[in-house]
């Protein structure tokens, strides 16, 4: 039970938090890497809509996040007009992937990409596109390294793709030349598996980031691209995973769960109902007893896309950090 004192306060933090998230400049995310034997990075901030405040896709730019991140963040909330003066969680924070810190790590479910430089004890994280459902065109995981890269890049729809858009009513040409009108954008990162079909790219439409969209390769703004681009040289590992939940026990105990929505495989599921299997790890966790699995299996269902706090305490409820 909160107390009237105690709800004082956190309004206070809250309206402080805010404060200080409007006055802080939009940048690349980058956050230095947590201790030895943590895996959360980050920090969520606020955002106060104005009247003017736009669509939560202009929203989501402006932090550079995914725009199915803050809608999950935010339920509820309208995404073409959000109501003037609500308050919208900037979902920021983030357990790293129980993977290898190095290079590029994608985490499809998550759909962002965490990008490790060589020397440096920090990540930068960007929100992506994917691969949209149907046929050739889901972005498959893989262990893989960046074979080559290239600045105004042509574009060469696969046959499949043509055959997709003249479906459509649109007839691509066999090249797309550089410029504003190649959905590749200004840069471009090839990925050596699968004859380097899958591409890491930019793009010519803000629309898009943080959801499947594309036909199989890997979009970003093109801000985050043209820097990832700079960064980054043929032979960077890069390993892309499809896990939508990912659980850590931080020093002095603390257990945390950060649960996305499933990728759907059918046009028809709803991701937010599709099940999350767990693995033999992800079930000990839950099972272990200073997790709260009751509180979990609530975080399994709401599916906020961020850390929130399950470790059992008496007469206490989950609360996002």
């Amino acid at each position: 039970m909160i107390t009237t004192t105690r709800f004082s306060r956190w309004l206070a933090l809250f309206a402080l938090a805010a404060t200080v998230a409007l006055a802080l400049p939009a940048r690349a995310n980058t956050w230095p890497l947590p201790p030895s034997g943590s895996r959360l990075v980050g920090e969520n901030r606020f955002h106060v809509v104005k009247n003017d405040g736009g669509s939560l896709e202009a929203i989501a730019k402006k932090y550079n996040v995914g725009f199915l991140a803050l809608l999950q963040a935010n339920p509820g909330v309208d995404p073409y007009v959000p109501r003037a003066g609500s308050v919208l969680t900037i979902p920021l924070q983030t357990l790293l992937p129980d993977v290898p810190r190095e290079g590029i790590v994608i985490n499809l479910a998550e759909l962002r990409l965490y990008y490790y430089p060589p020397g440096q004890n920090s990540v930068t994280v960007y929100p992506i596109g994917i691969g949209q459902l149907g046929g050739d065109t889901l972005t498959p995981t893989m262990v893989t390294t960046v074979s080559d890269k290239r600045a105004n890049p042509t574009w060469t729809p696969t046959a499949n793709i043509r055959a997709r858009y003249k479906a459509n009513g649109i007839e691509l040409p066999a090249v797309v030349p550089a410029g504003p009108d190649n959905p590749m954008g200004h840069h471009a990162i090839r990925l050596a598996a699968y004859g380097g079909v899958y591409l890491l790219h930019g793009t010519n439409a803000d629309f898009g980031i943080g959801m499947r969209v594309s036909s199989g390769c890997i979009r970003l703004r093109d801000g985050d691209i043209e820097t990832l681009f700079k960064k980054v040289s043929p032979g960077t590992k890069v390993n892309i995973i499809n896990t939508p939940i990912k659980a850590s026990v931080e020093p002095g105990g603390v257990h945390l769960v950060e649960v996305h929505q499933p990728l759907s495989q059918q046009l028809n599921d709803d991701p937010q109902r599709l099940p999350i299997v767990l693995n033999a790890a992800m079930q000990a966790f839950k099972d272990a007893p200073q997790t709260d699995g009751t509180v979990m299996e609530k975080v399994m269902k709401v599916r906020s896309g961020m850390p929130v706090d399950v470790t059992r305490h008496d007469g206490a409820s989950a609360q996002t950090l």
